[in-house]
């Protein structure tokens, strides 16, 4: 169990993204979180970039499948990468 909880505080979320930045998605690690960001298309092995942050860094602007979309920065987290 802990070797799983540190491997997912050092794995790359999209929260960690700068401006510009791309990734892959591995994972989504919140069920309840995961449905909604199926059904936006955040799907394992989709390429992710972090469009833009808003003043205070919350809320952010990723682009998926030519698609933007706005997370907080807690709903961000939950989207891991490669």
């Amino acid at each position: 169990m802990r070797n799983r909880i540190q491997e997912s505080q050092e794995q790359k979320s999209v929260r960690d993204l700068k401006i510009g930045e791309s990734g892959e998605i591995s994972s989504l690690n919140d069920p309840e979180m995961a449905l909604k960001l199926l059904e936006m298309g955040c799907i394992p092995g989709a390429e992710v970039k972090l469009n833009s942050k808003a003043p205070f860094g919350d809320p952010v602007t990723i682009i998926v499948n030519d698609y933007t979309l706005s997370l907080r920065l807690d709903e961000a987290e939950t989207i891991l990468l490669k």
